[in-house]
């Protein structure tokens, strides 16, 4: 978990005056960055042991809407504090901001102070300890891709969201040149985050005009969460220091690609150092135990969409020809499926959930994916042939659930899902899945406009 940043590091760089500001933020529903700035000083003295915050910042939509119909938190019950308290191994410096250092917290009922159940790093350190139980340890890492735009967010919010001016004008995939005019913005981005103690591997240029990259080593389940929150939050907070914008939306044009946040996920023995995914002797070096797990992540595909794709917008990603995965299914090192084998008979074997877009948490991602494998592993499921060809032209195979509404079904009523999270959770996001469907149902769009204003 270590960022190899220590509180003593931290009371060191305070004493002389380097750190004068620590940000405390616990991860809300949506996977954003919510907390608040400490005088570093107080922190030190006190608020490293814990704060406290509103319990509505784990019931509100995008717009901080205090939504209707959460049973564990609402007007009736009056609004009360959950207790804050900072996991200090994900202590860091945030060098993209003058003074400032970082840490996330776990989320603690006020009275009890146990874990808030439906809190996102609660849900997934439920599955890491599943895991452990098992003796396993899982290792994942995310990709995330992400627009870039010449324009501020308040730029960007003042013109409607039209126009804009990415910063890139035709599909930069892996192109030098192209990146190269990025580079003010994206060598900051990798810098930084490897100044804030997360290993950098690379950025590139993606498959549409202005569409960037960025991979950071994997980690353990829990590290990776951790890492890939405090990601997207720089990455806004660096182009925003800029001039520029980054959009994490899944689809944000018609025409161009969609933003993707693929997991690759492997299981090693607790220690770290055995691979149990690898057989040297199977045809693709997968062992039993990743046969099963892959079994379980296709019988629950459906069911654990909802958490990979969490919005009205995340389903328009899925097209056909587009590199966004609209089959379920698993195939060898095939980017058409939803599911891709990576790494075969190497120790590195792993397998790829290409089915999540950039909007996802990652928490409860790597959570739904996590319990579906363990299902998967503790039923012994048979993992179907892998599919050979373009799964997108694939006939009478598991499809992507199209539609939010969909998914919030599936999600709703899935007993493996009620099994390892909870009913109380299900429950939980099955609301915040409503109130979105809800609040775009009664929505006018452009779209609707403009093709029947004149001829309705």
């Amino acid at each position: 978990m270590s960022a190899n940043y220590t509180f003593e590091d931290l009371k060191s760089d305070v004493a002389d005056g380097s750190i004068d500001t620590v940000l405390a933020c616990l991860v809300d529903m949506q996977g954003r960055l919510m907390g608040k700035r400490f005088q570093a000083q107080f922190f030190v003295e006190s608020a490293y042991e814990e704060t406290h915050s509103c319990n509505y910042l784990l019931a509100t939509d995008m717009e901080m809407e205090t939504v209707s119909g959460f049973k564990a938190t609402s007007w009736e019950k009056g609004y009360g504090d959950y207790t804050m308290k900072p996991d200090l191994s994900t202590l860091r410096r945030v060098p993209w901001l003058q003074g400032t250092a970082l840490v996330l917290c776990d989320v603690l009922d006020h009275h009890t102070h146990e874990e808030v159940p439906h809190s996102p790093r609660a849900i997934l350190k439920k599955q890491v300890g599943r895991l452990e139980a098992m003796g396993m340890k899982a290792f994942i890492a995310t990709e995330l891709e992400f627009f870039l735009f010449d324009q501020t967010y308040e730029q960007a919010q003042a013109s409607g969201y039209r126009s804009l001016k990415l910063a890139s004008t035709y599909n930069e995939d892996y192109h030098i040149f192209q990146t190269t005019k990025e580079e003010d913005v994206m060598r900051a981005i990798r810098n930084g985050l490897q100044g804030a103690g997360i290993p950098v591997e690379n950025s590139k240029g993606e498959a549409s005009a202005g569409q960037e990259e960025i991979n950071v080593r994997y980690a353990d389940a829990l590290t990776m969460a951790d890492r890939h929150v405090v990601i997207k939050n720089a990455c806004k907070e660096i182009a925003w220091s800029k001039g520029k914008a980054i959009t994490f939306l899944a689809k944000w044009n018609y025409n161009a690609a969609g933003s993707s946040s693929h997991i690759h996920q492997s299981l090693w023995s607790a220690d770290g150092k055995t691979p149990l995914f690898f057989d040297k002797d199977d045809e693709y070096g997968m062992s039993e135990t990743m046969k099963h797990y892959v079994a379980g992540l296709l019988a629950h595909a459906d069911e654990i969409t909802y958490f990979l794709a969490p919005y009205i917008n995340s389903y328009k990603r899925y097209m056909a020809g587009t590199f966004a995965p609209t089959k379920a299914v698993w195939s060898k090192d095939n980017r058409t499926a939803g599911y891709r084998l990576c790494g075969e008979e190497t120790k590195g074997i792993r397998i790829e959930c290409r089915v999540g877009g950039s909007d996802l948490n990652p928490y409860l991602a790597m959570a739904a994916l996590l319990a579906a494998g363990i299902d998967g592993m503790e039923k012994k499921m048979e993992l179907e042939p892998a599919f050979e060809g373009d799964a997108y032209g694939g006939k009478d195979i598991r499809e992507i659930p199209h539609t939010l509404r969909d998914a919030t079904s599936l999600m709703s009523g899935s007993t493996m899902l009620r099994a390892a999270f909870g009913d109380d959770v299900i429950d939980h996001y099955t609301r915040a899945a409503q109130w979105e469907q809800e609040e775009y149902d009664r929505r006018i769009t452009d779209w609707e406009v403009a093709r029947g204003f004149e001829r309705a």
